[in-house]
């Protein structure tokens, strides 16, 4: 294990990138002509994946994979391919952790409460993407069909699609578990390895953190339904009726429940998972920051980059949009209920702000005397 391990004494090691990674890094190059040699002998591939180090299995599984989406992608002209895997690769990261844990006789406790969160959070996110037909053959995406006419040129897409799309989308899927495998290296250690009530405390927030995704979700889900039907029949259906009105419903988007105070709630609760579990493992190693946030902060700006395209989707559809982003904050909600810039006679009349204090009425000689002019 020296060798596919690097030898760890005190928790500050566990972070130090060139004592851990670095020296891994060849590892992942000589991958491909070791599984070559060994074909589909079953025993020579555990003895790979025992003696290969965890963290450069987890990246190398990610560009394995990147071909994969590219092929299937570029065959059916459905850009999705990754979309469909993303609430299941980063639990099978985090179950490839422990699972090489367990067979280095590593303790696991804290490994498995990481694994057992990352579960809750995929089998939830699985359930939703399925329930609005994301693994319908055909399902979509349909921002990637706007980047595509954004760009207006196929070799360009081609380009973006082997890069961005199937190349580096997976490789973040496993960076966001970069810290499970700091959490590996510090159960060598004898301050690592205990479970302390912070760890479940870390591990509450972090389920916390899925069940406000999943609040925020139902709750849109619901209103897209409840629109679905009063499009079709101009009503609002019996059962929404005291929960929306026309007026709700024909704005075209949702403004209640978690929605009143963050535009993106379901997205900001997403975001702070992974960063739970990254500050999680800064306590542990007892640094303020670690190499391993690079998964975390890459999930962040790619959420910035995706949600200001989703917006700028949204306010062309509906008009009013523009208000709600003045009104509300894109993540955070905001401490002021007043709007960003100029306060327009409809952003006064949204329930979202409170109105300001009614100015007097002029008085009646006053009003003859304006009439007069």
């Amino acid at each position: 294990m020296a060798m596919t391990l690097p030898i760890v004494h005190k928790a500050v090691d566990c972070v130090n990138f060139a004592h851990t990674v670095s020296p891994y890094v060849s590892q992942l190059t000589s991958l491909p002509s070791r599984l070559m040699e060994a074909g589909l002998d079953i025993g020579t591939l555990k003895h790979i994946y025992a003696t290969t180090n965890p963290f450069v299995t987890a990246i190398a599984l990610a560009l394995l994979l990147a071909p994969i989406f590219l092929i299937a992608s570029e065959v059916n002209r459905n850009y999705s391919q990754v979309d469909r895997s993303w609430s299941i690769l980063p639990v099978i990261f985090n179950a490839h952790y422990a699972i090489w844990a367990r067979l280095h006789g590593l303790p696991t406790g804290i490994i498995d409460t990481i694994w057992g969160a990352s579960l809750i959070w995929g089998a939830r996110l699985t359930y939703n993407y399925w329930r609005k037909g994301g693994y319908k053959p055909g399902s979509e995406d349909y921002r990637w069909q706007i980047v595509k006419s954004k760009l207006n040129n196929p070799f360009l897409f081609f380009l973006f699609n082997l890069t961005f799309i199937s190349l580096v989308q997976p490789v973040l899927l496993a960076l966001i578990t970069a810290p499970t495998y700091v959490f590996l290296l510090l159960s060598s250690t004898p301050e690592g390895s205990k479970y302390e009530l912070l760890d479940s405390i870390f591990s509450s927030i972090m389920v916390f953190f899925v069940f406000i995704e999943a609040l925020a979700d139902q709750q849109q889900w619901k209103f897209q339904n409840a629109k679905k039907e009063y499009n079709q029949t101009a009503r609002v259906p019996p059962q929404y009726k005291g929960t929306y009105s026309n007026d709700d419903l024909s704005r075209g988007f949702n403004v209640s429940g978690l929605w009143a105070w963050s535009r993106h709630p379901n997205f900001l609760a997403e975001q702070a998972v992974w960063l739970t579990l990254y500050q999680w493992s800064c306590y542990k190693s007892q640094q303020y920051y670690n190499w391993s946030g690079i998964g975390a902060l890459c999930y962040m700006l790619l959420f910035q980059g995706s949600t200001r395209l989703t917006e700028r989707i949204t306010a062309n559809k509906y008009p009013e949009y523009k208000q709600y982003q003045r009104l509300v904050g894109k993540f955070i909600p905001r401490l002021s209920l007043n709007p960003h810039g100029e306060i327009t006679e409809d952003d006064t009349s949204s329930p979202l702000v409170s109105k300001p204090p009614a100015k007097a009425q002029p008085t009646k000689a006053k009003t003859a005397e304006k009439k007069g002019k």
